[in-house]
């Protein structure tokens, strides 16, 4: 709505999206490779810090160029993070012994991040009120800060047991930066290329990852069926809420056959499209509940991902899989921006339910299967408890 409010029209709103995801784009491998050699925790406060100037940006200039680089901010916070942070948690589990842990403890915190998330989209109507676009633009300032200051305090398990194991993939590339970087960097690519398991995993989640470009275009809906702008968060928390509940099953639903997960995301593709069609608020009924299951599915691909790398450069190959989604969501943004001189905004987003119920018809074959029970579980989910919550 900050865009929209300030002149931008649907389409230069798609090219800021677009800007945004190919920042990312460029920077997703490398960036992922880059926390294969270095620590990732550190790596998690940069992306928070960075984030925050792109809201500087927006607030200190508020108009297309100050948009574009408050993006493109965002594009490299987002990169930093993203294959960081999995990678992060699976490898601190799995110092511990408690890598089976994974699905629940990444979707526990996916969706806390969510209920944070929707803690301020219920406050974005009383904080446009009382100061508009600045006082929530400073608000949003403070809680990348916080983000921060969260990752810098995560515990972070000894080098021996870290992500710098460059000897074990080249040996003697550990003598430099440069070289380490180097070998990580071939290592995650390899593995893609080489494992059918883990190449349809990548495809699979990077697919499923590029669908969540939906949630850019809701509030837009919300505006297109009438909702006022302090209706608009109301309609935007429910969905997020959903997303959380679905991110919260994810640890529960883990060990679903890929049979399932198929059909709750050509469930959710039908209601994505029902919602959206519908022309009234209650709309975003349907809206939300596929949202949730979709993030349910997408949460547990994640986590299968996860188990199915088996090389060292975990963070690489997780953000090839990043890089994809990206790719895939430049495609829905451009479509989004071309499609808008044609046809109107709810037809577009049912539009984009079609390729996500063809993803639901290979998801069984793409999905790995369940990584087994590890041995002494309650004895390795004490430990990990510990460390991750310490």
């Amino acid at each position: 709505m900050l865009f929209s409010d300030h002149g931008l029209s649907a389409a230069q709103i798609s090219t800021l999206f677009i800007i945004w995801s190919t920042t990312a784009f460029l920077l997703e491998v490398p960036s992922g490779a880059l926390a294969d050699v270095f620590s990732r925790r550190k790596l998690l406060v940069l992306g928070a810090l960075i984030g925050g100037l792109g809201y500087v940006a927006w607030i200190a200039l508020p108009s297309y160029a100050g948009f574009a680089a408050g993006f493109v901010l965002w594009g490299v916070s987002s990169a930093l993070i993203s294959g960081t942070f999995e990678a992060f948690v699976y490898d601190e589990l799995a110092a511990r012994g408690a890598s089976d842990r994974y699905a629940g403890l990444i979707g526990r915190a996916k969706s806390s991040a969510l209920v944070m998330n929707l803690a301020a989209t219920a406050l974005a109507a009383p904080l446009y009120q009382l100061g508009g676009y600045p006082l929530a633009g400073a608000v949003s300032v403070c809680s990348c800060l916080a983000q921060a200051a969260v990752a810098l305090s995560l515990p972070e398990a000894p080098p021996v047991a870290t992500a710098d194991e460059t000897e074990e993939v080249e040996p003697g590339a550990g003598g430099g930066p440069l070289g380490r970087y180097v070998a990580m960097l071939r290592s995650g690519l390899s593995e893609v290329a080489t494992s059918r398991v883990v190449r349809k995993a990548v495809a699979l989640v990077a697919l499923l990852g590029g669908f969540l470009a939906f949630d850019e275009y809701f509030p837009l809906l919300a505006r297109e069926i009438g909702a006022s702008t302090t209706l608009v968060p109301v309609l935007i928390a429910g969905t997020v809420a959903a997303q959380a509940i679905g991110g919260a099953l994810a640890g529960p639903a883990y060990r679903l056959r890929g049979r399932l997960l198929a059909a709750g995301l050509g469930l959710s593709a039908g209601l994505l499209a029902w919602g959206a069609l519908s022309g009234t608020a209650h709309g975003f009924v349907p809206i939300a509940v596929g949202y949730g299951v979709m993030q349910l599915v997408i949460i547990v691909a994640e986590a299968r991902l996860q188990d199915a790398i088996t090389g060292p450069a975990r963070a690489t190959v997780t953000s090839v899989s990043g890089l994809f989604a990206e790719v895939f969501a430049v495609a829905v943004y451009a479509g989004f921006a071309l499609g808008s001189f044609w046809f109107a905004l709810p037809a577009l987003v049912a539009g984009l339910t079609v390729p996500l119920f063809l993803t639901a018809l290979i998801t069984p074959s793409a999905l790995p299967p369940p990584a087994p029970q590890e041995e002494s579980s309650a004895d390795a989910a004490s430990v990990g408890e510990e460390g991750v919550d310490g």
